[in-house]
C-alpha cells in the first residue's frame, strides 16, 4: 500500500458529490483509486450519488477490533481500584458534587466539606502516600481533580506543598507532631512561596527570619510590601499553619550584625486552633475572584514580628543551634537551596499527570459529541458524524493521540518520581527534576490550547457552562504558571540539555533521560543519508526507530547549533546577554527534547502491552503522535535535508489517513479511559448517545 496516495475524502461530502456529477474522468479515476487502495479485493466504486457513503463503508471494514476493557485495565494499572473508591464515595453523596452555577464563597465551603468527607467519612486518607507511595497519592489526586479541578488544588495544597513540606524538609520531631494533624485536616495548612515581587525566583524572596539567640525563637517579618505573601492557597478562609519560606538571618559579631544563610522554610501558626481567629502579628487578606479555581481560597500574609520556636525551622539541610551556630551536611547556600526544591518537584510531578486527567476529560466529550453531533450530507441522503469531516479529524484525532501518549509519559514520570524517593539516587534525581520541569510545562501547554479547541469542536452546545469546557480551561489555565513558570521551566531543561552536551564531549557519564544523545549527536555530526531521506512507504514511515532518530536528529541539531551561538555570542553579550539572546531557540530546544522523551516512553509501553487488540490500537495512535510532531515540523526536516520533498508529501498524507484509521475507533479509545458518566457531568459527553439530548433538554426546563 502506497500511504502518499491514501487520504479519505470526508472533509466536504456535498462539493465532492457536486464535482461527481459533472462526470469529470479525474474525479471518476481518483475514487476508482482510492478504492482499490482500501480494499484491493473489491470492485471499483460505481460512479453513483452515494460514492462517498460508499467508500466510507470500505474503510471502515478495516476497522481495529478494539478491547475496551483490556485496554483500560493496560491504561488505569494497579491505583485503578484506588480511583474507584474515590468514585464510588462520591457517587453515594451526590449532595457533595459540584453545581454548575455556585458562588465564590460556596464554592470554598465545598472544597473544604469535599475533602473533610473523603478523608473522614470515606475513610480515603492519601496523606501517608505523598512519600511512601507516591504513584497511590497521584492516582487519588488525579481522580479527585477529575470531579473537581479546585478540589484537586485544595487537595494538593493540604497533602502535596503543606503536608509534603513537613515530610520533605522536616525531620522526625515534625512528623510526629504534624503528621496526624495534616492527614485528619485537623490541621489545614498553606503553602507560603510567592510574593508579591518575587514567583519564579525563590532564591529572591524578601521575607526575613531572624534568630533572637536571647529567646530562641525566630522572628517572621514583611520588611515592605513587595515581600507579602501572595496567592497562597488555603489562607483566606481555611488555613492554621502556614510552611513560610524566608531568609534565615543569623546574629554575628562582625559590622554586619546579622548573617544571610539563604532561604528555609518554617512552620508558622497563623489562625487560633479553637477560634479560627487570626494570631497576633498576622494580617490576611483574601486575594478575591479569580479566572478560575474559586474554590480555592488563595489569600496573602503580611507578618510583623511574628514569633515562633527555634523547632519550627524546618531543618533537614540546615539547622540551628541553642547558641545560634548553624549547621548543615551541604555546604553553600546555593546546594541547600537546590536540595530544598529538589524535595518539592512533587507539585511538578502531579500538575503534569492531572493536566493529562483534564486533557482526558476534555477530549471525551469533544469526540463523544463528535460522534453524536450530523451536520450536512450527500443531497438527499442521511447527515453524518460531524467526526466523518476530515476537518475534524485533524482537530481531534492528533489531540486523542497525544492524551494517550502524555499519560504514558506522565506516568512513567510518577515511577521515576516512587523510585526516587526510596532511593535517592543523586542521578535519578537530577533526572527527575528536569523531567518533570519539561513534562509540567509541555503538557499543561498542550492541554490549555486544547481546552479551547475542545469547546470550539463542539459548536455552541460547548459554550454552555454545563457541558464544563468553560471552567475546565479556566481552572486549568493556571496550571501553566504555578509550581513554575512554562517559560522558566523549559529553561531549566535546556540548561541541563547543554550541561549534558558539554559531558558528551568531555566523555563523562550522560543521565539517564540524555543517554540517547551520544548516538544521535554523532549521527548528527554526518549528513543525512540522501537515500533514506526520500524512503516514502508505510512500513518505513511506521517505523518506529525512524520516528524517533527522526525526533532525535531534530532535538541533537538543535542542541549543536544553540551551544554554537551561545558560545558566539557570549563573547561580545556575555553570559546573560547571550541567553536571552538566543531564548527562543533554547524554548524550542527544550520542547523538542521532551518530545523525544514522550514519543519513546510511548513505543515503550507500546511494546510492553500484553494484550494483542489494544496493543495494535496503541501502536496506530503512536505512528499518529509521531508523524503528526514530525509533520508539524516539517519545515526543520526540510531544511536540512532530513526529509525530500516527496517523502513529506507521503508523511502528510499518512498522517491524514491514521487520523482516518483512528476516528473509526475514537470510541472505544475514549471509553478505554474509563470515567464515569457521573464524572464526566457533561451531558453531551456522556457515554449513552441516546440519552444525550434529553438530559440536556432536561437542564433548561423542557
Amino acid at each position: 500500500m502506497d500511504p502518499s496516495r491514501l487520504q479519505p475524502h470526508v472533509s466536504n461530502p456535498t462539493a465532492e458529490i457536486q464535482q461527481e456529477n459533472t462526470n469529470h474522468p479525474f474525479i471518476e479515476q481518483r475514487i476508482q483509486r482510492l478504492s482499490l487502495h482500501l480494499n484491493p479485493t473489491e470492485p471499483p466504486l460505481p460512479t453513483s450519488s452515494n460514492h462517498q457513503l460508499q467508500l466510507l463503508t470500505c474503510a471502515a471494514r478495516g476497522k481495529l477490533n478494539v478491547s475496551t476493557p483490556h485496554l483500560s485495565m493496560y491504561m488505569r494499572g494497579k491505583y485503578r481500584d484506588e480511583q474507584q473508591k474515590v468514585y464510588d464515595f462520591f457517587k453515594s453523596r451526590p449532595e457533595l458534587q459540584t453545581p454548575v452555577e455556585i458562588s465564590k464563597d460556596e464554592h470554598r465551603e465545598l472544597c473544604m466539606t469535599q475533602l473533610l468527607a473523603m478523608v473522614r467519612e470515606g475513610g480515603i486518607k492519601p496523606f501517608k502516600y505523598v512519600v511512601e507511595e507516591p504513584g497511590r497519592y497521584f492516582a487519588i489526586a488525579e481522580a479527585v481533580g477529575i470531579l473537581d479541578v479546585s478540589f484537586g488544588v485544595k487537595l494538593g495544597v493540604q497533602y502535596s506543598l503543606w503536608g509534603g513540606s513537613v515530610l520533605n524538609l522536616g525531620t522526625k520531631k515534625h512528623r510526629e507532631k504534624y503528621f496526624d494533624g495534616i492527614d485528619s485536616v485537623e490541621y489545614p495548612g498553606c503553602f507560603a512561596m510567592t510574593e508579591l515581587h518575587h514567583g519564579s525566583n525563590v532564591q529572591g524572596l524578601e521575607t526575613v527570619a531572624t534568630f533572637d539567640l536571647l529567646t530562641d525563637e525566630f522572628i517572621i517579618d514583611t520588611p515592605h510590601d513587595g515581600a507579602i505573601k501572595w496567592w497562597i492557597g488555603n489562607a483566606a478562609v481555611h488555613g492554621k499553619f502556614a510552611t513560610v519560606f524566608a531568609k534565615l538571618m543569623l546574629p554575628t559579631h562582625d559590622t554586619k550584625g546579622v548573617s544571610d544563610m539563604g532561604v528555609h522554610a518554617f512552620i508558622v501558626p497563623i489562625r487560633d486552633m479553637t477560634t479560627h481567629e487570626t494570631l497576633p502579628g498576622i494580617e490576611i487578606q483574601d486575594c478575591g475572584h479569580k479566572v478560575g479555581l474559586n474554590g480555592v481560597d488563595n489569600g496573602a500574609l503580611r507578618f510583623r514580628s511574628v514569633r515562633i520556636p527555634r523547632n519550627n525551622l524546618l531543618n533537614r539541610f540546615g539547622d540551628v543551634s541553642r547558641d545560634g551556630k548553624y549547621t548543615s551536611s551541604l555546604p553553600t547556600i546555593s546546594k541547600r537551596f537546590a536540595a530544598t526544591l529538589g524535595e518539592l518537584v512533587g507539585g511538578r510531578v502531579g500538575l503534569a499527570y492531572s493536566s493529562v486527567g483534564i486533557l482526558k476529560i476534555a477530549v471525551t466529550i469533544a469526540i463523544r459529541y463528535a460522534l453524536l453531533r450530523q451536520q450536512f450530507g450527500p443531497p438527499k441522503q442521511a447527515e453524518i458524524s460531524i467526526l466523518d469531516y476530515q476537518s475534524h479529524q485533524h482537530k481531534l484525532m492528533p489531540m486523542l493521540a497525544s492524551t494517550y501518549a502524555f499519560h504514558f509519559a506522565t506516568s512513567n514520570l510518577v515511577a521515576k518520581y516512587s523510585e526516587m524517593k526510596k532511593t535517592q539516587d543523586e542521578e535519578l534525581v537530577a533526572d527527575v527534576h528536569a523531567l518533570s520541569a519539561g513534562l509540567k510545562a509541555y503538557v499543561t501547554t498542550y492541554t490549555a490550547k486544547s481546552l479551547s479547541t475542545c469547546r470550539e469542536a463542539c459548536g455552541g452546545h460547548g459554550y454552555a457552562a454545563v457541558n464544563r469546557f468553560g471552567s475546565l480551561r479556566n481552572d486549568h489555565d493556571i496550571f501553566q504558571t504555578f509550581e513554575g513558570d512554562n517559560t522558566v521551566l523549559l529553561q531549566q531543561v535546556a540548561a541541563d540539555l547543554l550541561k549534558q552536551y558539554q559531558k558528551k564531549f568531555q566523555g563523562g557519564t550522560l543521565a539517564v533521560t540524555w543517554n540517547y544523545l551520544r548516538e544521535s549527536m554523532s549521527t548528527y555530526m554526518s549528513q543525512p543519508n540522501p537515500v533514506t531521506s526520500r524512503w516514502e512507504g508505510e512500513d518505513h514511515l511506521r517505523d518506529s526507530t525512524f520516528q524517533l532518530d527522526a525526533f532525535r536528529y531534530r532535538t541533537s541539531r538543535l542542541l549543536h547549533s544553540a551551544a554554537m551561538r551561545l558560545q558566539k555570542h557570549t563573547k561580545t553579550l556575555g553570559s546573560f546577554g547571550a541567553w536571552n539572546r538566543c531564548l527562543n531557540h533554547l524554548l524550542t530546544l527544550a520542547e523538542s527534547h521532551i518530545e523525544s522523551v514522550i514519543l519513546e516512553t510511548f513505543i515503550r509501553a507500546v511494546e510492553r502491552c500484553p494484550d494483542p487488540s489494544s496493543r495494535a490500537a496503541l501502536k496506530l495512535i503512536c505512528d499518529l503522535y509521531a508523524l503528526d510532531r514530525i509533520w508539524n515540523d516539517i519545515g526543520t526536516y526540510r531544511n536540512v535535508d532530513y526529509v525530500a520533498p516527496n517523502k513529506a508529501k507521503a508523511i502528510h498524507k499518512l498522517t491524514e489517513y491514521l487520523s482516518f484509521q483512528v476516528r473509526n475507533v475514537a470510541r472505544e479509545l475514549v471509553d478505554a479511559f474509563d470515567i464515569p458518566d457521573f464524572v464526566i457531568r457533561a451531558p453531551i459527553g456522556k457515554q449513552t448517545p441516546v440519552e444525550v439530548y434529553s438530559e440536556y433538554r432536561q437542564h433548561i426546563g423542557f
